[in-house]
Formats: structure tokens, sequence, C-alpha cells
């Protein structure tokens, strides 16, 4: 008697969290973010400057929400920590504002990864403190990551997100765009996982053409080259088709991904390279097209540990693609060591073909 007792007690409660977990689940499917294809952005202030220049500077950085500095290691990529105490998230956030400070004379800024309102950063409106130390650039911003409760870890889960990119520029646009990548992940995971997108900012200039810069980031913890394909499609397209038009064609950011057979510097100075997962393929642009990246400085680093130069993992998969109308000048990463975020800012420098 006692046995079928404690069977119905263990059923009914097995019952009870099959129902919870349903109306949980149906609930984040009902409020799941699920945004347009496409999205028209209205920058948040107008940029005094209207044309750009033939010759002009580019930063990109995902700044990891602040929340993924030296010594963070993060149990999505094989470490043990959800998120890094109050103290320490505002400290690399400050590193973070300060070093756009210092660098504020770039012309154009793209960066990931930025917390809008978040449990990991303490619900910290990163990007408005990111464009007081910019007051001449106008920004337009994209969410990629708007979800209600992350429940992982369950020991901690991560709660709230909403957080994305940004595009900061010292010219006026004439227009920007929120572009969705397709979904490659499938259902429940998708619920809990980013959306991401890529964002289009277009400016005038000075020999009457237009300049398409395109701010990136692509999915990660994917290992299967033909996915990751399925996003490359979508922006390869919006690439393609600008410069048949005549535009000049920039794309940047974080793509999760190896430069095409890319070889790192003997060195690497002083860290330790691991190869990404998948790389960029080798013909996905024709041959007059040019990837700019730097084969010194790693730009990203692994999280199952915190950062240890020499032993740490680290990588590079954030770099810029340029049409056959735009040329190099220089291209460098900046080795900040990873002390405020698990990326390294990267710095790019161009002429357009006029």
């Amino acid at each position: 008697m006692l046995l079928i007792y404690a069977i119905r007690i263990f059923f009914g409660l097995l019952f009870l969290f099959i129902i919870v977990v349903g109306i949980f689940l149906l609930y984040l499917n009902i409020n799941d973010f699920n945004p347009a294809a496409h999205e028209t952005l209205k920058p948040t202030t107008q940029a005094y400057q209207r044309q750009v220049p033939p010759s002009f500077r580019l930063i990109s950085w995902n700044i990891g929400y602040g929340g993924l500095g030296k010594s963070m290691d993060f149990f999505y990529d094989g470490g043990k920590r959800v998120r890094a105490g109050k103290e320490q998230s505002e400290e690399w956030l400050h590193g973070i504002t300060a070093w756009i400070a210092q660098n504020s004379d770039a012309d154009f800024l793209l960066l990931q990864e930025v917390d809008f309102d978040a449990k990991r950063s303490y619900h910290k409106n990163q990007l408005a403190q990111i464009a007081q130390v910019l007051p001449n650039h106008e920004y337009v911003k994209a969410v990629n990551y708007q979800v209600s409760f992350v429940p992982v870890p369950l020991r901690e889960p991560m709660g709230a997100v909403k957080a994305g990119m940004a595009s900061f520029s010292a010219y006026q646009s004439l227009a920007a765009t929120r572009h969705t990548y397709p979904q490659i992940v499938g259902w429940p995971d998708r619920l809990f996982l980013l959306d991401r997108c890529f964002i289009e900012s277009r400016f005038a200039t000075t020999d009457k053409k237009e300049l398409v810069i395109l701010n990136t980031h692509n999915s990660a913890f994917i290992d299967d080259p033909i996915k990751m394909n399925f996003e490359l499609k979508r922006i390869q397209e919006k690439m393609l088709l600008e410069y048949s038009l005549g535009n000049y064609v920039i794309a940047g950011g974080d793509w999760n991904m190896n430069p095409p057979a890319f070889a790192p510097e003997v060195h690497f100075g002083g860290h330790r390279f691991v190869p990404s997962a998948v790389a960029f393929p080798q013909d996905f642009f024709p041959a007059d097209w040019t990837f700019c990246f730097d084969n010194k400085t790693p730009s990203n680093r692994f999280l199952d540990e915190a950062y240890n130069k020499g032993i740490t993992g680290s990588t590079t998969i954030d770099f810029f693609v340029l049409s056959p109308n735009v040329q190099l000048t220089n291209v460098e990463t900046i080795d900040l060591n990873f002390s405020a975020s698990d990326h390294n800012p990267v710095v790019l420098a161009v002429v357009l073909k006029h």
C-alpha cells in the first residue's frame, strides 16, 4: 500500500513538472522575439558631417557585454561561471568605454554584444554609456538577443536578456536597416539563443556614390559549415548586389569563423593559436574581393578558463571584407590581452578608389 502511494506521488510530481515546463515553453514561444526580415533603423542622434571622404578608419569590436574580461570563464564555452561580479563587470565596462574614448577619432565603430538591459550585466544600459564618449557620432542599434528568461544553467539561470549590436558613425547616414539571418538552430533551442542579424548603414561619398557598411555577428557554437553558409549567403547576396550597383561595400564584425586559409604568424604575439570550428569558404567571394585581418594578433580567446597568455586558446574571427573598389591601407588587431572582453578590437584603414 505504501509503495502504491509513493508511486502515485512520484507520477503526480512528474505530471506537475511536465505541466510547468510545458507552460514555461508555451510562454516563451508566445513571447519569442521574432523580428522582421528587414527592419528600418533610425539613428538616435545625427552626425554633423554629410559626406564620407576617400580615406577613413573603422573599428570593429565585440565587447562581450562587459562581462567576459580576462579573469572570466564561461559555462557556454566549457567554463563554470555564469556572470562576473558587479564590481568586476563595471570595471571591464569602464575599460571598454575608456578605450573607445581614446579612439573616438575613428570614423566608424561597429560593436557586437552590447547589453541594453540584462541580468548578466546588472541591467546596465551599456549603449548609453558608450554613446556618452562619442558625442560627435550618430548611432543605430539592432536587437539580436531578447529572451524573457534564459533557464540555463539550472543552478544559476542567466535570466532576462536584451542585447544586440550598434553601429556608430561620424557621418550622417542616408538609411540603416536590420537584416535578419536565417534560423539555423531548431526548436526549442532557438527560444533561448540569439536571433542573428547584420546592420546595413548607407552613406554619401564625395564622388556621389554610396558607401555601404555592414556590421555582422554570425552564429557561434555551430560546427556545421553547411549551416553557417546559410548565413553567409544572406550577407554575400547583399554585398554583391551593392557592388553591382556601383557602391563601395565594407563588411566587418564577429564572423565566428577564421578567414579563408588563415595561418597565424609563428609567434602570434605570444598567444596560443587554436583554429575555429569552421573557416570562411575560400571561394565564397570573387578573387578581387579583399579579406582584411591581422595574423600577428588574435582577435578572440576561448572562455573555458580565465585567460592565461600562451596557454589559453585564442584565434582570429573578427575581420573585414572589402569590395574591389575599396583599397586596404592597414589593418591591425589591438592586443589588449583580452583585459576587458574576450575579443580584441580590430582597426581598419581604407581608401575608396574613385
